[in-house]
């Protein structure tokens, strides 16, 4: 394909949203002291501003779509099946019904302590209710808004001309995906998994790329492993203990693509076409190529008031689609956690192999290293009374490097259209601990 000849104005079509993009999804800055994302900064800006009001609107929003669900199943009205973007948002499998409803019952027994304690209780369904669905809520508000600024002006067909000889054989990705990993890695996990999604949905990723990127790259923020360290008290040992996670993060990116469940995926499109894969034209080079296909995406946007709704369409889709299925299938992960041994009783196995590893007060380590799959906060709460520095460290990093808790980014998985069980997501959670916990225990030893 001979190159293209663009204007001035179509290459600024292109450029200033994209860094727009950049800046506000990737970029962290510091704000007193504090590293963040600008959106998760005007998310932030949206609980302080909200405050108490937030489960309210949680609840209301979990509970009319639990409601709507069960009126465009059972009675199928026109309002909702004669729009493409309400029936694909309502009309949902069975399954994902009774999760709906499940999460609008959870979300009222939170919000007015009724029912059984093990629900509503500040541990279950109020933990969810009143710290992670005002969270989800003011994220998914910006994040749903701006993500048209990565997705429809060009900057990932750049990304996916400069970095798929890079992205391919060591991830088995194509290169677009290296801007959904860096949202993640350097932004945050939820906003990975919903531009994960987006993208999956648009027919740019197969089903095997999606799976992969979706539960192999989505780890939380800077910010969030802040407060880990902090509960953990390991402020001085920040450093570190970054580094092992990348590291460790690192290794499981590698290996796990190549590992049943991920390398079963069909390599096949949503639509169920083929995979194509990315290829440079000989006469120009990949910067050349990228910016051609990048400049020519920016130019097919058919004016800002479409951007604008799809923007929206992107916000009440999670508010009404994602935040039901975390609260649910969330709940019910923090229920098992708190009242019943079985992540006690699964985590014995660790007592010798921790034993084995030097590891101090192993005992009460094993006691971590699963119960993470319910709540990534959970290890740390379980561990903050562990005497040895050393050990805090191997629970704060494994808590970070599992990535899978069902609490939040399990359940936008589970809740999300990317082809993930909740039985890939099991074997996921155990391959990462198996595979991050040696190099974890290597760099901890190597540390303290």
């Amino acid at each position: 394909m001979d190159k293209e000849s663009f204007k001035t104005l179509d290459y600024l079509q292109f450029i200033i949203p994209s860094v727009i993009g950049v800046l506000l999804f990737i970029v962290p800055f510091s704000i007193n002291g504090n590293f963040t994302i600008p959106v998760a900064s005007l998310a932030g800006f949206v609980e302080g501003l909200l405050g108490g009001s937030l489960p309210y609107i949680g609840t209301f929003l979990i509970t009319v779509s639990a409601l709507l669900s069960l009126i465009a199943k059972l009675f199928k009205p026109g309002f909702i099946m004669d729009s493409l973007f309400l029936e694909k948002l309502f009309n949902v499998s069975w399954m994902w019904q009774i999760s709906r409803l499940l999460g609008a019952l959870f979300s009222l027994s939170a919000l007015f302590k009724v029912g059984g304690a093990a629900i509503w209780s500040e541990n279950t369904g109020g933990l969810l209710l009143y710290d992670l669905i005002p969270l989800l809520f003011a994220v998914f508000l910006f994040a749903g808004l701006f993500l048209p600024l990565l997705l429809d002006f060009g900057l990932l067909e750049l990304c996916g001309a400069l970095f798929t000889k890079v992205m391919r054989p060591l991830f088995k990705l194509p290169g677009r995906s290296s801007i959904d990993c860096l949202a993640s890695w350097l932004g945050d996990g939820t906003i990975g998994v919903l531009l994960t999604n987006k993208q999956y949905e648009d027919g740019f990723y197969t089903k095997k790329e999606a799976a992969i990127i979706g539960t192999t790259f989505s780890v939380v923020s800077i910010t969030f492993t802040i407060v880990i360290v902090n509960y953990l008290k390991l402020d001085q040992y920040f450093a570190p203990f970054y580094l092992t996670i990348v590291l460790a993060g690192l290794v499981c990116a590698l290996l796990i693509p190549r590992i049943p469940p991920l390398s079963r995926k069909a390599n096949t499109y949503i639509n169920g076409e083929q995979q194509q894969e990315e290829s440079t034209p000989q006469h120009q080079s990949q910067f050349q190529w990228g910016l051609q296909q990048a400049v020519r995406k920016a130019k097919q946007n058919q004016g800002y008031s479409t951007i604008i709704k799809g923007g929206l369409q992107n916000v009440f889709d999670m508010w009404l689609g994602v935040l039901p299925i975390v609260m649910a299938i969330g709940t019910l992960a923090l229920i098992i956690a708190e009242y019943t041994p079985l992540f006690t009783i699964i985590g014995y196995p660790f007592i010798p192999l921790l034993e084995w590893m030097q590891i101090p007060e192993a005992a009460a380590a094993s006691e971590t290293m699963v119960v993470g799959f319910a709540d990534m906060f959970l290890p740390a709460i379980i561990g903050s009374g562990i005497e040895s520095e050393m050990t805090r460290f191997v629970v704060g990093c494994i808590s970070i490097t599992q990535l899978i808790y069902m609490s939040e980014v399990g359940g936008l998985l589970l809740g999300s259209k990317l082809p993930v069980s909740f039985l890939d997501l099991v074997i996921i959670f155990i391959l990462r601990t198996i595979i991050s916990l040696p190099v974890i225990v290597v760099m901890a030893h190597f540390i303290f």
